[in-house]
This record gives C-alpha cells, structure tokens and sequence, in this order.
C-alpha cells in the first residue's frame, strides 16, 4: 500500500534517528492492521518516521524508530534482547547514494513495498524520493520486518530489519491465513 502523506517532512536528517522499545502508540499519518499467524501487528508511519506494534495473547512489543526530541539512545546497528515473551533483534545500515543511483532506488523500494500484501509506504511532499517505507511477513514461526527511511536531500538511506520470535512454544504461528486488513 502506498500513500501521499500531508505533513511536513520532520526527519531531514539519517543522524537524527533513535531507536526504542516499549513505547506508547505515537501520532500516526498512515496505519495499516495485518493479521500474521496469531499476532495482530500494526505498522504505522509517523511524521518522524515508523513505529511497529505486535500484539497477542502473551503481551506487546512496540517498536519505534523516528526524530524523538530527548532521545539519548541513537539508532544502533544490532541490538538483541529479550521483550517479554519474545527474543528481539535489530539491526540497521545507512547507505549513501549518488543521486542518480538514489533516484533508481527508491522507485525500486517503493515499488516493491507498494505491491507487497503487507506492506506501506509513504511519501513525503517535496520529493518524490522522501519516504519511509515498511515491510512485515511471519516466516518459519519469526515474525520479520523491513523498514527503509530516505534522506534525498543527503542521498543517504536507512534500512532496518527486525525478527521476533517467541520463546513460548506454538504461538506466531500460522493460524489459517495470514491476511491484511
């Protein structure tokens, strides 16, 4: 799914990143519901970038990563700990791009993110190349997704991937099909 969304474009910068977990639903410009297995995930696209919720009978796991003013904690390049009932692990890399190679790359991204059942993207005004993107799939029992967030101005492109998985025996998995909403 992809969308036009109207709002200032506030992260202008890849430095400007923080990561965290645990936190509240925060303002979304474009939310998308998916049911993956037994888990209801939430991917929503923030005026500072994206947050992901996780929901199931066993608890909640919130990701966000966006410009969060007071965040001391920058985006790290892997983390892995244990949230709840689930093992988390993260891990993130900014690519810098020539323009021409930027421009070719986030039609490609977009594209593939668009056409994906679970996926949403959104675009910033501006620039055709402003976006952030998300990604999510149970595969194998894991709960994966990917996240891209552009920087045209600086050419530079942060990519996330991020896997849950339970440590409580047969929950994410699938349950009849996995459908989007």
């Amino acid at each position: 799914m992809l969308t036009s969304l109207t709002t200032a474009y506030t992260d202008t910068r890849a430095a400007d990143l923080a990561w965290a977990l645990g936190r509240e639903p925060l303002p979304a410009l474009a939310v998308r519901d998916l049911r993956l297995g037994s888990a209801a995930v939430q991917l929503r696209l923030l005026g500072a970038s994206h947050q992901v919720i996780v929901e199931e009978e066993h608890g909640t796991c919130s990701e966000t990563v966006a410009c969060m003013p007071g965040s001391s904690r920058p985006l790290p390049l892997g983390v892995a700990e244990r949230v709840g009932h689930w093992d988390y692990e993260f891990a993130a890399r900014v690519e810098t791009l020539s323009r021409g190679s930027f421009a070719g790359r986030a039609q490609e991204l977009l594209a593939l993110v668009a056409e994906h059942p679970h996926g949403l993207a959104g675009t910033f005004p501006g620039s055709p190349h402003a976006f952030t993107a998300l990604m999510a799939q149970l595969h194998e029992g894991q709960l994966r997704w990917r996240t891209w967030h552009a920087y045209p101005q600086e050419g530079r492109l942060v990519a996330t991937r991020t896997r849950i998985t339970s440590r409580t025996p047969a929950t994410l998995q699938t349950v009849g099909p996995s459908a989007a909403s």
